[in-house]
């Protein structure tokens, strides 16, 4: 047997373990409080996988679920104590070979306030609350209007309401 490789991410209510197994049968994920265990068969030549972590903290292994795709089988660990960082994985300090930290998915999430949201979701509340009504009929706006026009074209309105995003 081998281990699964592995990339993992922390959040405030879970951590995410995505073992990267490809065309995976016979998932089989046990979560108990404070450890959990993976197994599978992936391939053509059906070669067995299992993995067993001890956890850096307490789960909930009622709230905690996988799902299998083609590509690899996330799991979602539910943390016991929401709001508590993780700073590994693993209960030990030793390195894992097969282990590594998902930085697509990472987020410093403990510096964050409750209120405070990331730059995208400020942008995609923002874009949620904009109504459509009080926006301008753009369609019927003539091609040839001169430069000098009191009225606020098309152009001028998205000029004037243009938003900045950074991410």
């Amino acid at each position: 047997m081998h281990a699964a490789t592995a990339k993992w991410y922390d959040r405030r209510d879970s951590v995410f373990v995505d073992f990267c197994v490809e065309d995976s049968s016979e998932v089989k994920v046990k979560f108990d409080k404070s450890k959990f265990e993976f197994s599978c068969s992936s391939g053509t030549e059906n070669t067995k996988y299992h993995n067993e972590v001890e956890l850096f903290g307490d789960i909930d292994p009622k709230e905690s679920k996988h799902r299998r795709t083609d590509r690899s089988v996330l799991c979602c660990l539910r943390k016991a104590e929401p709001g508590k960082s993780w700073p590994r994985l693993t209960k030990d300090k030793a390195k894992c070979n097969w282990l590594s930290v998902d930085f697509n998915n990472w987020k410093d999430w403990e510096d964050d306030s409750e209120e405070d949201l990331s730059s995208f979701d400020k942008f995609s509340e923002m874009m949620n609350s904009m109504g459509g009504d009080d926006l301008p009929d753009l369609d019927g706006a003539e091609e040839h209007e001169s430069a000098d026009s009191d009225d606020e074209s098309k152009y001028d309105f998205i000029k004037n309401h243009a938003v900045v995003c950074t991410f």
